[in-house]
């Protein structure tokens, strides 16, 4: 969309609207925007269902599909409007040797599906979303700690514990280490989560230990920070 305006009509109240739809950061690091499609009308909601709340968006720069949540538009006479959004269609791929060589997997690897995140309201749906992208990574059994405990783990799995920070603070150098240092006890693989992102020196000591650094945005859809997140993302579990 490059940021352009689209003109909307309410159909309830006829009343005109500029809709410019939000963009979020693919896991890629480009900017992504679901594409809305011109010329149609939108659609009073009436009724919600998990189908209708997600759209499939396909990143132009690396090619990637996720789900994000469905454009919407709140009308000044109370009417919510659904805001009609181009289906993705598949495009020519390229070959599995080429998924391959681009992603870092060998041909013949399945790629995982898509990640469905779930929207984050409350520090609970954080580390529930954290949750579920570990699940999706390949990791096993991964429950929630309740209560949370003193550690500060909040999430443990078969070789697994990860902590997410759903505070507006960056996470700090003494959080990433106590994690690193609480695996290692175990010993388990660890993975942080933060809604915050990171301070400078909790980024560098991640590195030296290559300790997984993501950032949760409010779509519940994490994104790698370092080249540990990213390897992760690559390879999986």
């Amino acid at each position: 969309m490059n940021g352009d305006g689209v003109p909307l009509r309410c159909p309830a109240c006829r009343r005109d609207h500029v809709y410019v739809p939000p963009a979020y950061p693919c896991a890629c690091g480009a900017p992504l925007a679901p594409p809305i499609q011109r010329g149609a009308a939108p659609l009073p909601i009436t009724h919600r269902t998990w189908t209708d709340t997600w759209v499939t968006v396909r990143c132009r720069a690396c090619g990637r599909q996720s789900q994000w949540p469905q454009p919407e538009l709140g009308c000044s006479c109370g009417t919510v409007l659904r805001v009609p959004v181009r289906p993705v269609t598949a495009p020519p791929g390229p070959t599995a040797a080429e998924r391959g060589a681009r992603t870092g997997r060998p041909a013949g690897v399945p790629v995982r599906a898509a990640f469905r995140p779930l929207t984050i309201r409350t520090a609970r749906d954080a580390v529930t979303a954290a949750g579920l992208y570990l699940t999706w990574l390949g990791f096993g059994d991964v429950l929630h700690a309740e209560p949370p405990p003193a550690s500060g783990i909040d999430l443990r799995g078969r070789g697994l514990v990860a902590q997410v920070d759903p505070t507006t603070r960056p996470a700090s150098l003494k959080a990433v280490e106590c994690l690193w240092l609480h695996a290692m006890t175990i010993p388990a693989r660890s993975v942080h989560f933060s809604l915050a992102g990171y301070a400078p020196d909790a980024r560098r000591r991640a590195d030296e230990l290559h300790v997984p650094l993501f950032v949760l945005d409010l779509t519940g859809t994490p994104q790698p920070v370092n080249g540990a997140a990213r390897d992760l993302v690559s390879t999986g579990a």
